[in-house]
């Protein structure tokens, strides 16, 4: 038994491959992979951007999943409580166990970068360490989530690393509350499921901001719950925060643009004891100004944040079953696996006059 994966030879290389199925032992497990979400982070792995530990090239993209169990040895049932057949979703990183964040919780910054789909090479078995694959293995320590069958594909692909990630960062980090106001910079996915998130946690003013190109996102993102969409090519941000909250600015600002000069403007936008959360990786040699001295006299924090784990995926699963929000809007494109380097291209913005929501990937189409 063989699956097809697309493999990322080198930064800008991308080859179809196939590999050998391995053996599935009593605690492990065989993913068939239903539909691959394209992250925003893909982008800047294709391009070879700095990252916390070099890239252990050949490496098979794709971490955002949903898929079925194909097969599955004894203690991995138990253990994760499913069965063959189950359909599933599987978090990002997964634990060594053994380092003091993982044996504190913390998996999210193991040592060891535990993750599908960036951080461990499929040069040697088992391989298939990503999901823009046919299948995908499962190890022991891996996180994985029974999802209802009735959530469509792609919805189930934005639970994970695009919702989940949102809960992290507002909810669970941000603290965003009941009355807050609150400013996303940039209507991405995941700028649109912060949107969500923000709604959810009873946040007052839910503001967008956004380039004039951004109509499509904007509409959806004022359906999801933001009051105010601002077009930064026609409107002042700082100024309609100002109006909006009569000069007290917000309580917290998300930049998921990832853009320098957004997190800059950040500062301005944030009010006094506010909260500034950072998940955008600009690139580890990238150094970008930020006026220090009106961070302090408005006792900000900054707030850097990585990833999603199980305290915002669980919240995440019921948000999506609820089906209160048609995430499955949010896809826009999607391509079979022979073309994933067009669409991790389209999703990085490098072709010319499309603008996407999200794209997935679709290894049996």
């Amino acid at each position: 038994m063989k699956s097809r994966a697309m493999v990322l030879e080198a930064p800008r290389k991308m080859s179809l491959r196939t590999f050998e199925i391995p053996d599935i032992g009593p605690e492990d497990a065989l993913l068939k992979v239903k539909m691959v979400g394209v992250c925003g982070s893909d982008p800047g792995i294709y391009q070879g951007k700095k990252s916390r530990q070099p890239r252990p090239y050949p490496i098979i993209m794709g971490h955002e999943m949903v898929g079925e169990i194909a097969e599955i040895g004894a203690q991995a049932a138990r253990n994760h409580r499913v069965q063959k057949g189950d359909r599933v979703i599987v978090e990002y990183a997964f634990p060594c166990g053994h380092c003091r964040d993982c044996l504190e919780g913390n998996y999210t910054r193991c040592e060891s970068a535990l993750c599908y789909g960036s951080m461990i090479s499929c040069r040697e078995t088992p391989y298939l360490w990503g999901a823009y694959s046919e299948y995908m293995y499962i190890a022991p320590n891996a996180v994985v989530h029974k999802i209802s069958r009735t959530l469509p594909d792609e919805a189930a692909v934005l639970v994970s690393a695009v919702l989940g990630n949102a809960i992290r960062w507002l909810r669970i980090k941000g603290n965003v509350s009941i009355g807050d106001t609150v400013v996303i910079q940039g209507p991405g996915q995941q700028g649109l499921a912060g949107v969500i998130v923000a709604r959810e946690s009873g946040a007052s003013n839910i503001i967008v901001t956004g380039m004039s190109r951004d109509e499509h996102r904007m509409a959806l993102a004022r359906e999801f719950g933001a009051t105010y969409c601002c077009d930064i090519e026609k409107e002042d941000a700082v100024k309609v925060v100002s109006d909006i909250t009569d000069g007290k600015m917000a309580d917290v600002v998300l930049e998921v643009t990832g853009n320098p000069a957004s997190l800059s403007k950040s500062v301005d936008l944030v009010g006094g004891g506010g909260r500034i959360i950072m998940p955008g990786l600009y690139g580890l040699d990238k150094e970008i100004p930020i006026a220090m001295d009106r961070v302090i006299y408005k006792e900000a924090s900054l707030l850097g944040v990585f990833s999603h784990n199980i305290t915002s995926v669980l919240p995440a699963i019921k948000l999506a079953e609820s089906r209160k929000y048609p995430l499955e809007r949010m896809v826009t494109q999607r391509f079979p696996l022979a073309e994933a380097e067009k669409a991790v291209q389209l999703a990085g913005g490098e072709i010319l006059n499309q603008y996407p929501i999200k794209v997935v990937i679709e290894p049996w189409a």
